[in-house]
């Protein structure tokens, strides 16, 4: 699986971190200072966050989907939106 896209341009193994927080921030981060992304900063940094989990599918461990998963509600949070139930 890549983690480079066109889109944006993302920290080395951002994914692979075990800590929700810190992908968030990253990808925070990314799409606040992206020339190249197509929507709003929250929408190009969820986007990512979503194409990585669905393309990583089931080669990706439980346990880390589970932190990737955390990412988005911190990711929501990093932008003021509210958390989806």
């Amino acid at each position: 699986m890549t983690e480079h896209s066109d889109a944006m341009d993302l920290e080395e193994h951002v994914f692979e971190s075990h800590d929700a927080r810190k992908i968030a921030a990253s990808l925070k981060r990314s799409a606040e200072h992206s020339d190249r992304r197509k929507a709003e900063p929250f929408q190009s940094a969820m986007s990512m966050l979503n194409f990585y989990i669905n393309r990583a599918g089931k080669n990706l461990p439980a346990r880390q989907k589970i932190v990737l998963e955390d990412a988005k509600d911190e990711l929501r949070a990093a932008f003021g939106r509210p958390k989806e139930d």
